[in-house]
């Protein structure tokens, strides 16, 4: 099982669920104040459910393993190829 914390301003119980996870434990950090109509800040000790993995075929292993994807390079567009317009100078204040 494994766990994380999480913190939130919502008020929520034991066994709800919190961004996806199902809270375990429940700890008030700051408490609310209704008077100055102020939420308070909850700490949740989840269980975070095990990442799927998607299963790959060999052969997409393989080729993937063998073959890096290849870096393009870029350069930077010369003003002919921008339109060639002209280039106004602002002067200085």
């Amino acid at each position: 099982m494994l766990t994380k914390t999480v913190r939130s301003r919502f008020d929520h119980q034991i066994g709800e669920n919190v961004e996806g996870c199902k809270i375990l434990e429940r700890r008030v950090v700051i408490p609310p104040d209704p008077v100055e109509k102020r939420r308070g800040v909850y700490e949740y000790l989840v269980e975070v459910p095990p990442a799927a993995e998607k299963p790959q075929t060999r052969a997409r292993k393989a080729s993937a393993a063998s073959n890096p994807p290849a870096q393009e390079s870029f350069t930077r567009a010369t003003p002919e190829e921008m339109g060639g317009g002209v280039i106004r100078r602002l002067p200085s204040r």
